[in-house]
Formats: structure tokens, sequence, C-alpha cells
């Protein structure tokens, strides 16, 4: 059984969306059980049929997902149909206005967002890690869903599930980084003891960014994806158990 995450702000009319857990798919291994993520090295047909069990929970045709060879730009686009996955475009943000259409967001602990126009019906999906979030893949989005004639004030948007402050260590190269570009970045990080390496706060520097973008209502659903249990796919976790790939779960949303 799936079991996705929801949020009140995103709970419309004619409007269905979800943060999905591992939870309710077909694939074995370290890919237990919602693997949606077309770029691992799990089975393409169980990856297919989990996307088609996300498509249709949110009421859409098997088939109408559609996400994009993630590469943590600033570039959102938008579509009107599915895309073949050998066509995906190299982007981290989809937009729509098509009823059916399923635009999401894969995530292994970067940050997913989903974002909506309730009047216009007009849907978008952001893949934010550290540095598409700070090269401004937020802000594309709400531009190109403005495009659709969404209104700035209208949209909302909610963060997904991403890995949390406590197990984000940075380097201080990353620190310096985003301190350069804004000194008021430094409420972002914190130490936990004397001489240890940063940790940043993902999801706060993104809540962050859609609260200065002026759209209308922004929320958090955040649970940390690195923790040792089996309720999200995480890369960080994949990495310190020396696994050979990992699972990426996807957050999701649709004008019905």
């Amino acid at each position: 059984m799936l079991e996705p995450i929801t949020a009140d702000v995103l709970s419309l009319p004619g409007i269905a969306h979800g943060f999905f857990t591992r939870a309710g798919g077909v694939s074995g291994g370290i890919y237990q059980s919602l693997n949606c993520g077309l770029g691992s090295k799990d089975d393409r047909q169980a990856v297919l049929e989990n996307r088609d069990r996300v498509a249709r929970h949110l009421g859409a045709a098997p088939g109408s997902v559609v996400t994009l060879y993630q590469v943590h730009s600033d570039i959102a686009v938008t579509v009107d149909k599915p895309v073949p996955f050998e066509s995906l475009p190299k982007a981290d943000a989809l937009v729509t206005r098509t009823p059916g259409v399923v635009v999401g967001a894969l995530a292994a602990d970067c940050a997913p967002v989903l974002f909506a126009d309730p009047t216009a019906r007009v849907v978008g999906a952001a893949h934010a890690g550290w540095r598409g979030a700070v090269d401004g893949i937020l802000e594309s989005t709400i531009a190109a869903m403005e495009g659709l004639g969404a209104a700035r004030g209208r949209i909302r948007a909610v963060v997904g599930p991403c890995i949390s402050q406590t197990a984000y260590e940075v380097g201080p190269e990353f620190e310096a980084a985003l301190l350069d570009r804004d000194a008021g970045n430094a409420r972002f990080f914190v130490r936990p003891s004397a001489g240890v390496r940063p940790h940043f706060d993902l999801p706060g520097y993104v809540e962050s960014r859609l609260q200065r973008s002026g759209i209308g209502e922004v929320d958090r659903q955040t649970p940390c994806t690195f923790p040792g249990d089996s309720r999200f796919f995480s890369f960080r976790r994949s990495q310190k158990l020396s696994e050979p790939d990992y699972g990426r779960q996807i957050s999701a949303i649709v004008v019905t």
C-alpha cells in the first residue's frame, strides 16, 4: 500500500498530490519497494510499475508520470504531455496546466518542492538540492508557472522530505561559498561541537527562499531521509553503508 505524505495547503479541489515514501512498490533489495528513479540500476519494468502505481494513486492514467534528467540546475521546463525516458530534458523543475499529466521530482536527500495555483490550475514540482536552491530553481519554477497564467500571490508551495541539518555535514568551503553570496546565510549553519564540520539546514534554506519569493503560502513536510529506517531512500545513507546504488522517492502533483 502506498503511503504518501500530504499537506493541507495542497489538498485542493481538482488537484492531487503526494510526497511518496518507499512503501507500496514492487522493487526488491536495496530498491525496496517504491523506487521511482529510472536513472537507478533497478529493474526498469519494476520502476515503471512503481511510477504507474503513483499515477493511479493520484487518479491519473498509467504512463502519465513525468520526471526529469535532474542535474542540480536552475532550469524549469513546461510540459503538456508525458515525455519518453530517452527524451527527458536536463532540468530540475516541471510545471504544467494540462489535466492528467503528473509532474514529479525525484529525491534521495535533496528537497522536493510541490507547487500549485488552485485558481489558474497550474502545478509544479522542483528538485532542490543545495546547488539548485542557491542558483534559483525555486524562483525559476515560480516564473514558469506565471508563464502559464499563475499569479505569484496565489501560489502555494510545500517542501517535502529531505536530509535534516542534524545529518547534513558539509565542508567549510561550502559554508564559505554561501556566506560569500549572503552573510545572512550564516543562520543556516551550525557546528554541533567545537572543531567539527558545519551542518547545513537545507529545508530551512529552501523554505526561506520560498518565503522571500512572495508566493502566497509556504509549508513544510520535512521528516529526515537519512536515518536508517525503511521509510525513505537516502544517497548519504547508501554511501555510509557502501551500497552500490540507491533508489529515489517521488513527490508528485497533478491537475485532475
